[in-house]
């Protein structure tokens, strides 16, 4: 059954050569979102572990976590959070810089968003060098959310951002994986 489900997925994702640079893989899932059927055996996917479980919010990083957060949310009727780049945000919020493949990023949350003890999955499509991801758990846990677990659809283990998670004690679900980068 897993093998099935790897194999729809991955058909169901486009790989583009040399984007945004050369020598890059990148793994586009807007074929996947646009395909029904794929869309939504990725998101039962994402949702069965925690099926049951009383999941408080779920924090989707974006953009293409908003869209699977939202998803996942409300098949877990969770709410949700969107952690985003410095500056998108209307409210009062928290930020927290993070390490990017070329330099350092900031992304924030509502100051609001999560409170103390709430348990929150972490979404998004893909995990690579894992600095967005780390970053985004640090600033959950500032808040004083537990990070029950963090969810990927695409996990690209040569780059090592699952085990920079894993050495953070969050738990990592990932539906499929690509060598290389």
């Amino acid at each position: 059954m897993a093998h099935a489900v790897d194999n729809e997925l991955v058909k169901a994702i486009r790989s583009i050569r040399d984007y945004p640079k050369p020598g890059i893989i990148f793994r586009d899932i807007t074929t996947l979102l646009g395909d029904a059927r794929a869309f939504r055996r990725a998101v039962d996917e994402l949702v069965q572990p925690y099926a049951g479980m009383k999941i408080d919010k779920i924090a989707g990083m974006e953009a293409r976590g908003f869209i699977l957060g939202g998803a996942v949310a409300h098949q877990l009727s969770a709410g949700f959070v969107p952690i985003r780049k410095k500056g998108k945000l209307p409210h009062d919020t928290v930020r927290i810089a993070y390490s990017l493949e070329y330099g350092v990023d900031e992304m924030e949350m509502h100051i609001d968003a999560v409170k103390p003890g709430e348990k929150v999955i972490l979404v998004d499509d893909l995990i690579a060098t894992g600095g967005t991801a780390v970053g985004a758990t640090q600033l959950l846990r500032q808040m004083g959310a537990e990070v029950v677990s963090a969810c990927f659809v695409i996990d690209l283990p040569d780059l090592g951002g699952r085990a920079k998670l894993e050495a953070l004690g969050v738990d990592v679900r990932t539906l499929v994986e690509f060598s290389g980068h």
